[in-house]
């Protein structure tokens, strides 16, 4: 099983580059979607990805020999074949892809594009942005979000196969493929011509690439205090100036996206204890915050947040904090008490402390940042 001859350029360069940005950017990708706040840095990966698909689409069909599609269209019979005889005298040995590794790289290419797809639908319901922003539902972007993480898994899944696949046909064929990815050779036996490396088409690749990253970096370069790194706006949201000035008088003016109806209703109806205090309110000022609150309530969320405030509450549950709900208490569990007493926060009730659009009440992942603790 020994490979023998000379080692030819099989992979030309922009094969290569597009291998090794694609295993940077899922491995990006990856790290970022635990990290809510990095949301940026998800979305330049994911679109560096799509970006990348499309190259190998259309490198697949027009790019040097071994790269493209038909070279490496193996069908099952070919694919059982192979795998019968991988570890027999006659294993198949070919330049390019072998039939079982073109079967694990068109399923991957699936799924990117699948995982790519569905990530659009969830930034543009959940979050309001992309290119579906408008066009899917609060609703049904959240809906997919299970959806898209199942199919990363399943694309992790595939990766760690493709790699045991990469390993076995290394040691059978004495033929480190990994290398082989890198400097774009490969042993081959018999005479082979050498393919194209493609020089130009990758350094533009690059150039692209670097560009892009860039361009994405700048406004966080460029951020400081006054002007905060905030690479997301929320929705905007139903304002009324009676209740920023009534509400907004003693703490942050919370907007009613952040309970339900039946919460407003019950703490404006005991308005004359209201957390130990008398609201004061005219009957006519009260019934505009009233309605305000109930049109506005999370009951019809417009935002992220709202959603996950209702669906965390049993229909039987009337908090009269939105520190009380389920999810909030979800979100904030592993803020140490210590942050809390930190007199830049100085208690649960202050959310610029860490929310830079907390003014906005939109709270997206992306404007989250916790001040550093001594």
């Amino acid at each position: 099983m020994n490979a023998t001859g000379n080692k030819v350029r099989v992979w030309d360069l922009p094969t290569r580059l597009f291998h090794w940005l694609l295993v940077a950017m899922f491995a990006l990708a990856w790290w970022s979607a635990g990290h809510p706040q990095q949301l940026d840095v998800h979305l330049f990966a994911g679109y560096t990805i799509a970006t990348l698909l499309i190259f190998r689409v259309v490198w697949g069909l027009v790019g040097s020999w071994h790269a493209r599609f038909r070279s490496f269209a193996y069908g099952p019979k070919r694919v059982v074949s192979y795998l019968r005889d991988l570890f027999g005298p006659r294993t198949l040995h070919p330049v390019g892809h072998n039939p079982a590794g073109s079967w694990a790289i068109f399923a991957m290419l699936a799924l990117l594009l699948a995982i790519t797809l569905s990530g659009l639908v969830v930034l543009g319901g959940e979050e309001g942005h992309g290119p579906l922003a408008g066009a899917v539902t609060l609703e049904t972007g959240i809906g997919w979000h299970e959806p898209h993480e199942a199919l990363a898994w399943a694309m992790l899944l595939l990766v760690l196969v493709h790699l045991l696949g990469v390993a076995v046909e290394s040691l059978l064929h004495r033929d480190n493929l990994v290398a082989a990815m890198i400097s774009g050779n490969k042993r081959v036996a018999g005479a082979q011509p050498a393919i194209a490396n493609h020089r130009g088409i990758a350094g533009f690749m690059a150039v692209v690439w670097l560009s892009a990253t860039v361009i994405a970096a700048l406004p966080w370069l460029r951020a400081d205090e006054k002007h905060p790194y905030q690479p997301f706006k929320g929705a905007t949201l139903p304002d009324n100036a009676t209740w920023r000035s009534e509400c907004g008088s003693c703490h942050q003016a919370y907007h009613p996206q952040l309970l339900p109806a039946r919460s407003w209703r019950l703490l404006l109806a005991q308005q004359d204890d209201h957390f130990g205090e008398s609201l004061g309110l005219d009957a006519a000022t009260l019934a505009e915050l009233m309605k305000f609150h109930v049109d506005n309530a999370a009951d019809h969320p417009m935002m992220e947040a709202a959603w996950y405030v209702t669906h965390s509450l049993k229909p039987n549950e009337t908090p009269l904090r939105i520190t009380e709900t389920p999810y909030w208490r979800k979100t904030h569990a592993a803020i140490p008490e210590s942050l809390w007493r930190d007199p830049r926060v100085n208690g649960r009730g202050n959310c610029a402390a860490c929310h830079s659009d907390a003014e906005q009440n939109t709270f997206t992942d992306s404007a989250m940042h916790l001040p550093r603790q001594n």
